[in-house]
C-alpha cells in the first residue's frame, strides 16, 4: 500500500495546535480594508480554528498532521 499523500494546498493553509485542532487564518484579510472598520481588521487578524462539521475532511487532507 503506498503512503498516503498530503493535500498540497491544505499544507500551506492549515497547521494543527497542540492538542490537535486544525489553526487557519480567517477570511476577508486580502483587501478592501477601507470599508472595513479598524476593529474589523484587527479581529480578522487573529487565526481561527476549523469549526466541528469541517474538521473530518480537513483531517483527511493532512493525513500525517504536519
Amino acid at each position: 500500500m503506498p503512503k498516503m499523500k498530503t493535500h498540497s494546498g491544505a499544507k500551506k493553509r492549515l497547521s494543527f495546535t497542540g492538542t490537535g485542532k486544525i489553526r487557519r487564518a480567517r477570511a476577508f484579510h486580502q483587501h478592501n480594508f477601507r470599508h472595513k472598520s479598524t476593529r474589523q481588521n484587527r479581529q480578522l487578524r487573529k487565526t481561527g480554528l476549523v469549526g466541528p462539521t469541517e474538521e473530518p475532511r480537513m483531517k483527511r487532507l493532512m493525513p500525517y498532521g504536519e
